[in-house]
C-alpha cells in the first residue's frame, strides 16, 4: 500500500511541477505542453519542446535551466511534496550534452582499462558527472566523485577483477 501512496504522491508532484513550469513559460508568451514524467520515481523530468526561445531558456552553459529547476524544486518544497528533485531539459539540450560528454569520456575509459591505473578527470557539473558515472560502468570501471563545489570531479578506477596485479605500470 505504501507504494501506491508514494506513486500517487509522485504523480501529484509531477502534475504540480508541470503546471508550474507551463504557467511560468506563459509569462514569456510560450503556451505549450511540457512533457512531464519520472523514470525512477525520484526525479521529476520536465522536457520543454524546441521553440524560438531555446537559447534564452537554456542560458549560458545551462544556467537558466538550472535556475528553472531550482524554482520548481523550491515551489514543490513549499507545497510540502516529498518528491522535490527536478530535472528540466529544453529541446533535449541535456540529453545531447550527456551523449557528447560520454563520447568524449570513452577515450578516458579506454586509457584506464589499458593502463590499469586510476585517472582523475577535470571538474564537471553534476549532470556531466552523472553521465560519466553511468557510462563508466558499461566499461567495467569504478568511479568516485571527490572534491567540493566547482572543483568536484571524478576519479576513474579499474575494477578489482579487471586489475588484480597492481604492480604493472
Amino acid at each position: 500500500m505504501a507504494d501506491s501512496v508514494n506513486k500517487g504522491d509522485i504523480e501529484e508532484a509531477i502534475m504540480y511541477a508541470k503546471k508550474y513550469i507551463e504557467d511560468l513559460l506563459s509569462f514569456f508568451g510560450l503556451n505549450m505542453d511540457v512533457y512531464a514524467t519520472t523514470e525512477d520515481h525520484e526525479v521529476i523530468e520536465l522536457n520543454i519542446p524546441s521553440t524560438h526561445l531555446n537559447g534564452f531558456l537554456i542560458g549560458a552553459h545551462g544556467d537558466t535551466m538550472r535556475a528553472l529547476q531550482y524554482i520548481i524544486s523550491s515551489a514543490l518544497k513549499q507545497q510540502q511534496f516529498s518528491h522535490v528533485r527536478v530535472n528540466v531539459d529544453v529541446a533535449e539540450y541535456k540529453k545531447r550534452r550527456a551523449e557528447r560528454v560520454v563520447r568524449d569520456a570513452e577515450a578516458w575509459f579506454k586509457e584506464v582499462q589499458a593502463s590499469g591505473q586510476p585517472k582523475e578527470l577535470v571538474p564537471m557539473n553534476p549532470a556531466d558527472r552523472r553521465a560519466v558515472h553511468k557510462a563508466a560502468t558499461d566499461y567495467g570501471l569504478e568511479t568516485e566523485s571527490i572534491g567540493e563545489g566547482r572543483e568536484r570531479h571524478i576519479v576513474l578506477k579499474p575494477t578489482g577483477e579487471a586489475k588484480p596485479n597492481a604492480e604493472k605500470q
